[in-house]
């Protein structure tokens, strides 16, 4: 027998034992191992590190499960972000009273939603190929990388099923646009921007499909007449809204929530293009180019495609080209990096058009077949690689990461793209190369891509998972603050945005906001805490010490949390350590223990000092000294008044202790010391190459009171 009767046969004893079995229980297999397989990598990553999204779904999902509405810190959000993902995840905070076993329990809910993608992907492929290759499309579908957000708290994990099933009624209500799958259609688009509002992206790809879909059959104008139930339903849906809206008083704008502002900005039409071509580039690049040199080679032979085939065609193209529009405009304006993580659902229409010709044996035109492979091959190798490889990759663009690897293993970043150009020059010739019967490794080749692309994707996503709890908690305990005051108390979260705690991002509350269910309200006495969620701006009052709002409110809660830098006066309940951060008790109004003007945030002074010690009856205040040998030759004095004079050198090298009495100002409730260093120096005139201007004297390591 030859090579190819023998893979003929082999082919069809293959189908044979897969049409045995019938289709639901294969199904029903693929979505329970890939739930065990995304749950138990899901595992892996120990804490958010996708912020703040992962921190808003969170709460909201902490907020619906305990009083049934939306809300961020205390403060109604209602549908100003996708509702469904947080309602969907809610359950694991109803059922567990422990943050880390409800992160765990939502992460196996992710598990099993985004595997449910397998079913819409397998009836996409019913509609244009055979019960085996469908099945191989769903296994593909629930393979690539992406699916390793099952281990965040993203949208995308529900939207991936909610966008294919999309994808699937469209198919089938251009096949026969009835009024039921119109509504159906409808219905499952206004679920997926209730999931996430890029959904309202499907809604000009419905438009345009039909009309796509007479270009590609070479019909008429007239032809669109059968799709009038859906241009109807389209067209009066807009006018209800721009009705209700203007009845509001709003704009359209507005139903898009938090994500208005993206609506309302200006793009300027070459950055788009140019993002576009970016955008094409990777996306090529992360399926491993045979599915994308497979869908041009398909638009290239149209005229010889099936009529079913056509369908197939013109929804995929209708929904890859306006959400890679929509993505594109996106990071040309805001992100201005690769955003795979938004537009990765469209990777299944790619993935079965390889299948569709791999299974149609289709002619392989010469010139069209060489424009194909060569735009595929090409196409990836011209994306800016030492511009786009890099930490923001991690959380969007995972078809770089394997990149980033290999970059690692010695191959400069401005020579990536001639590795990138080698290796998919190797994979397109596949397609010329192998015999039609031979085409059945294909599918075979592709998960052997996506295993080893989810390798690097994974070693990565982990890596960034451990690092974002350690930037914000050391305890060994991820919920050390509900452990020590309980679930159901209220703490409020202080930042104080001081650069003494290396927190420019304020991962360190942002983590134990995440973890504790008790942590209810954040404020800041500076910046305010990146990410834009509800806060509110406080400050010390320098007379009492006390904190107030911006209508000068006293602030009072029962616990607080915050960093040594701000030397909150209360009972020290329990603390992290390494990060400087304490749970106090304060019961009552939330106050400063001392004040210290003059000090850096690096805690150098300048040549005087103030220590003010609130609510003080005498006593004295000990502090920590130390100086520089690269400023200072010799010793320096520093001179502390209080109710006494005390005086200490300071050495260039090692450190020095100086104790000041305390006495209480007349008709006042605190005690102050003042210090004077001498001599000082400015860096930038001693050190070479240093650009520090301020007049130093020593460095105040520590204050310790003493009643």
């Amino acid at each position: 027998m030859s090579s190819s009767g023998a893979a003929t046969g082999a082919r069809a004893g293959s189908r044979t034992f897969v049409r045995a079995i019938p289709s639901w229980a294969w199904l029903l297999g693929l979505v329970a191992l890939s739930t065990l397989v995304r749950y138990g990598l899901g595992r892996r990553a120990v804490a958010p590190w996708i912020f703040i999204d992962e921190l808003i779904y969170s709460e909201l999902a902490k907020s619906f499960a305990e009083g049934g509405s939306f809300a961020i810190r205390d403060v109604p959000v209602g549908w100003g972000y996708g509702v469904l993902y947080p309602l969907l995840i809610s359950p694991a905070y109803r059922l567990f009273d422990a943050v880390p076993d409800a992160y765990a329990a939502a992460k196996a809910i992710n598990a099993f939603v985004i595997s449910l993608a397998a079913l819409p992907a397998y009836g996409l492929a019913r509609r244009v190929l055979g019960h085996a290759p469908s099945l191989v499309a769903a296994v593909l579908a629930v393979a690539l990388p992406s699916l390793l957000y099952a281990g965040t708290l993203m949208t995308e994990n529900l939207f991936y099923p909610l966008f294919l099933l999309a994808a699937l009624l469209l198919v089938l209500v251009l096949e026969r646009p009835s009024l039921r799958r119109v509504l159906a259609l409808l219905a499952v688009v206004g679920l997926a921007f209730a999931t996430r509002a890029q959904a309202v992206v499907v809604l000009p790809a419905i438009v345009t499909a039909p009309v796509l879909l007479v270009l590609l059959d070479g019909g008429g104008v007239r032809r669109l007449g059968a799709f009038r139930s859906l241009y109807g339903l389209l067209a009066g849906g807009a006018v209800a809204l721009a009705v209700v809206q203007w009845l509001r008083g709003t704009s359209p704008l507005a139903v898009l929530g938090a994500y208005r502002a993206a609506g309302e900005e200006s793009y300027d039409p070459h950055e788009v293009l140019r993002w576009l071509l970016y955008h094409l580039a990777e996306l090529d690049l992360s399926l491993g180019w045979l599915p994308f040199a497979a869908m041009l080679l398909l638009l290239g032979q149209a005229g010889r495609l099936r009529q079913a085939d056509r369908v197939f065609l013109a929804a995929s193209l209708s929904l890859a080209g306006w959400l890679l529009l929509q993505v594109s405009a996106f990071a040309s304006r805001h992100s201005l990096r690769i955003e795979e993580r938004n537009m990765f659902y469209v990777a299944p229409l790619f993935l079965i058009a390889l299948l569709v010709w791999s299974e149609r044996g289709l002619p392989r035109q010469r010139f069209a077949t060489a424009v194909a492979l060569v735009a595929a091959a090409v196409l990836p190798a011209l994306l800016p690689f030492p511009a786009l490889i890099g930490v923001s990759a991690v959380s969007d663009t995972f078809g770089l990461l394997p990149w980033w690897d290999i970059h690692h293993e010695g191959v400069p970043l401005d020579r990536v793209w001639l590795a990138v150009l080698l290796a998919g020059a190797a994979a397109c010739s596949l397609l010329v190369l192998l015999p039609r019967v031979g085409l059945v490794l294909l599918p075979a080749l592709l998960l052997a891509f996506f295993a080893l692309s989810s390798r690097s994707v994974e070693d990565r996503t982990r890596t960034a998972s451990i690092g974002s709890l350690f930037q914000g908690i050391t305890r060994p305990e991820r919920d050390w603050v509900d452990r020590a005051v309980g679930g159901d108390a209220r703490v409020v979260a202080i930042w104080s945005g001081s650069a003494r705690v290396e927190d420019d991002l304020g991962i360190t509350i942002k983590q134990n906001e995440f973890f504790s269910q008790s942590v209810d309200r954040v404020l800041h006495v500076a910046e305010p805490v990146p990410g834009g969620l509800p806060q509110t701006p406080v400050r010390f009052d320098s007379r009492d010490g006390l904190l107030r709002d911006p209508e000068g409110r006293a602030v009072r809660a029962p616990y607080v949390l915050g960093d040594d830098s701000l030397r909150l006066a209360g009972s020290e309940i329990t603390r992290d350590k390494r990060k400087g951060l304490a749970l106090l008790r304060t019961d009552g109004p939330v106050r400063t223990s001392f004040a210290v003007s003059g000090l850096y945030d690096d805690a150098w002074s300048g040549a005087t000092l103030s220590y003010r010690r609130y609510r003080c009856r005498g006593g004295s205040v000990r502090v920590l000294l130390e100086s520089d040998p690269n400023l200072f030759r010799k010793p320096q004095t520093v001179v502390g008044r209080g109710a006494g004079v005390r005086r200490a050198l300071v050495p260039p090298s090692g450190r020095a202790s100086l104790s000041v009495p305390l006495r209480r100002r007349p008709g006042t409730t605190w005690c102050v010391a003042r210090f004077r260093v001498s001599p000082t120096a400015v860096p930038a005139r001693i050190q070479r190459g240093s650009t520090d201007t301020r007049r130093l004297g020593a460095r105040f390591v520590r204050f310790a009171y003493r009643p």
